[in-house]
């Protein structure tokens, strides 16, 4: 069927000829995601995924969705739209793997003022780079055109993932107690938390050449680069812990940083007991404080301080987990603290 063309849409702001364009070249970065699961291609009303059950006793799906936030501004003054997919990826994800969950597919939504396909594909490339890394499939999505909504070169970016874990192997803190041992997955930087404190720091909104400039602490990378490092993926190094060793809890560290979002994995009576010199913060954050002149408790209340996830484990299989995230890509992986008798987080 010849694709469809409207005069009066199109003078309402709407390009949808841009749609069919940006689909074509998207299409490429798509197929990277596929698998033998995955019926069908783009263009359907739904994106359809046959579940494998085979090993599950009791299969139960789990959901996660969530966006990039303001840090699509640095990408949008920065001209660089191919990796925030992978942020937006990230961030749904490693949450779905806190309950020991394997991530099985992933949409994406683009809201845009106009559509140029060259940038909605490049951004749709850092989404299927982002599923590729989770070992997901991209299945749909949709990017709507909205004129008057939002400026023509301004867009925002959302996803939503399912995955599926045994009902008898979803995380449960429930034999969690004093002594076990917390584990860090270093991050790779600010990840997509916390950029309306970042821009405000760094006055981007007013001076966003600044986002172009060398700190002496960042070791030559500019200001944007550095803000723009995508988030990291943990699902394939933490699957593979969750395989040999009893994981108690797990913590993915966005909004809220450290004092929000560990206590979310302890069992009640417990808290995360973390020596402030051993967490292993970048450069970028100590940059932060300083020229934000942020106390420290709300830099670790904000960010994630150079920790994008904590595994609680055994003190007897620490070493086993380390081993096993320093053979599945996370080398630097280490002890972070130790459970206690108490409540939240004590950073000493």
């Amino acid at each position: 069927m010849e694709k469809s063309y409207s005069e009066s849409y199109a003078a309402a702001g709407v390009d949808i000829t841009a749609g069919y364009r940006s689909v074509e070249l998207m299409k490429q970065y798509v197929a990277r995601t596929m698998n033998e699961h995955c019926i069908g291609g783009l263009g359907g009303f739904g994106g359809l995924f046959e579940l494998d059950c085979t090993g599950y006793k009791h299969p139960v799906l789990i959901s996660g969705t969530d966006g990039v936030g303001t840090k699509l501004k640095v990408a949008m003054i920065m001209d660089k739209h191919d990796t925030i997919g992978i942020d937006c990826v990230a961030m749904c994800v490693n949450d779905v793997i806190c309950a020991g969950a394997k991530p099985l597919v992933f949409l994406d939504y683009i809201a845009c003022g106009r559509n140029v396909p060259e940038k909605i594909a490049n951004i749709v490339k850092g989404v299927a780079e982002g599923c590729v890394q989770a070992d997901c499939a991209l299945v749909g999505g949709e990017t709507a055109e909205h004129p008057g909504m939002m400026p023509e070169d301004e867009y925002d970016l959302a996803g939503f993932t399912v995955g599926v874990v045994d009902k008898e192997k979803i995380l449960n803190n429930e034999t969690m107690v004093a002594g076990d041992v917390i584990l860090a997955l270093p991050s790779t930087g600010v990840h997509s938390n916390g950029f309306s404190l970042v821009r405000k720091v760094f006055n981007i909104d007013a001076d966003p050449d600044v986002l172009f400039s060398t700190p002496a602490e960042l070791g030559g990378k500019t200001l944007g680069e550095a803000l723009l490092a995508p988030t990291k993926i943990y699902v394939k190094p933490v699957l593979k812990v969750l395989e040999e060793v009893q994981v108690k809890g797990i913590s993915h560290i966005t909004g809220g940083g450290f004092y929000e979002n560990i206590p979310r994995s302890l069992k009640k009576g417990c808290c995360a007991r973390i020596n402030k010199a051993d967490v292993r913060t970048p450069a970028l954050f100590h940059l932060m404080q300083k020229v934000g002149g942020i106390s420290e408790h709300d830099m670790f209340n904000t960010f994630n301080m150079g920790v994008g996830m904590v595994l609680t484990v055994p003190a007897e299989q620490a070493d086993k987990a380390l081993e096993i995230l320093h053979a599945n890509g996370e080398p630097e992986a280490y002890r972070l603290g130790v459970i206690a008798e108490g409540e939240g987080v004590e950073l000493c």
